[in-house]
């Protein structure tokens, strides 16, 4: 790959004319410049190249057949480049030509020239190729603004996921978080609740980008400010966590009843004395309850859903359920993501393989999660993320 010089400081359009002929060159050359353009010139493939990665220029003129390098092979390696396929190029033709003509246009030209030159003609094709080049050029420079704008509301976002998790004694938790595009409808969320409890949240907003992530950081926001709330005032764990779902969904269902947005998550409250998890599955995937020791062929206990969505309509009620973690037991909760990643070849991951990956003992939530990411990647083998992937784990530590 060439490097890219600095555009020149005076902005008008510059030709570069290539061409091992010197008639060729000087005719083309004064005939541009007498259209108010900038020219440079290069005798053969290989002084062009030099020249455009030294050059910016908004235009090339190639002869076909050259000494050292002809216009095939620029023409190529220009196209095959990232930093230089953008700049048009227009092929010099014998006339009547038409077997090169086409293969220029296959390579990516953007027009051709015959020999010799007809002033109207090349004036006409020269200001097609340069119009063409400037609406491209604006449309890069668009892309990269949303691109920036994008990257900005990606920092913005991963500002509402915890920036630590909590930690106890006796308890490791963990968390990964994937996001398919720079912003995602997922989130999770670990937080202490007061009275030895913590809250531990997965959700998955519907939909994808900016919309999902935009309702991502409403949705994060009220749960953990009402939950807060109502734990604070002494509120009992299933009761917090009803209370807590049914203020975020009735708000999502009235206030913002046209966008039609809702979220699937569980909501659980972890005490770290007992190891009792009360929760809410509101139309999520069930999470794992990995137990220290599985007896042979046991399944793995999952937290199957309690109630709706949150956000679908108001008045819903949310029923709760309750679990326990004993010495050594993992509790592993995911969104759809992870089981409908898809493969190179279209196959999703499914969750046979997710539970076959959890059942083996690991050192800690961390590298029990990062075994799953690990497969994610194996198994995507460079393939475009289908869905965000966003894991939360806890693991109460195994008895003395």
């Amino acid at each position: 790959m060439m490097s890219a010089a600095a555009p020149p400081p005076n902005g008008g359009s510059t030709i570069l004319v290539v061409d091992d002929n010197e008639m060729n060159r000087d005719l083309l050359s004064r005939r541009l410049r007498r259209d108010g353009h900038t020219v440079a010139v290069a005798e053969h493939g290989r002084d062009a190249l030099a020249k455009i990665a030294a050059t910016p220029f908004d235009l090339v003129m190639l002869d076909i057949m050259m000494p050292e390098m002809n216009g095939y092979e620029v023409l190529e390696r220009l196209k095959a480049d990232p930093l230089f396929r953008h700049i048009p190029v227009i092929m010099i033709t014998a006339v009547g030509d038409a077997e090169s003509v086409v293969r220029c246009i296959e390579l990516g030209a953007e027009d051709h020239l015959p020999k010799p030159f007809d002033a109207a003609l090349l004036r006409a094709r020269v200001g097609a190729s340069l119009a063409k080049k400037q609406l491209h050029d604006r449309e890069r420079l668009y892309a990269r603004s949303l691109e920036r704008e994008l990257e900005i509301g990606r920092e913005i976002q991963a500002g509402f996921l915890p920036g630590a998790l909590p930690e106890a004694p006796g308890w490791e938790i963990a968390a990964r978080f994937a996001p398919a595009r720079q912003v995602a409808g997922d989130f999770y969320d670990a937080f202490p609740l007061g009275d030895g409890l913590v809250g531990l949240v997965v959700a998955d907003v519907c939909g994808k980008g900016v919309g999902a992530a935009l309702f991502m950081a409403l949705f994060r926001t009220l749960i953990r400010a009402v939950a807060e709330q109502r734990f604070g005032a002494g509120a009992g764990a299933a009761d917090g966590l009803r209370d807590t779902l049914a203020a975020t969904n009735d708000y999502i269902a009235r206030t913002h009843d046209s966008a039609n947005m809702f979220a699937t998550l569980i909501f659980a409250a972890l005490d770290l004395r007992t190891g009792a998890l009360d929760y809410v599955n509101a139309g999520h995937e069930a999470a794992v309850l990995v137990p220290a020791r599985r007896p042979p062929g046991g399944a793995a206990d999952r937290l199957p859903p309690t109630g709706p969505a949150v956000g679908l309509m108001p008045g819903s009620s949310f029923g709760t359920a309750r679990a326990a973690l004993e010495p050594g037991d993992a509790l592993v909760a995911f969104t759809d993501g992870v089981i409908d990643a898809r493969g190179a070849g279209g196959a999703p991951f499914g969750e046979a393989r997710l539970l076959e990956l959890l059942a083996p003992p690991a050192p800690s939530p961390a590298a029990l999660l990062d075994r799953v990411m690990a497969a994610l990647a194996a198994h995507a083998d460079g393939a475009e993320a289908f869905d965000d992937v966003t894991m939360l784990a806890a693991r109460r530590a195994e008895a003395p």
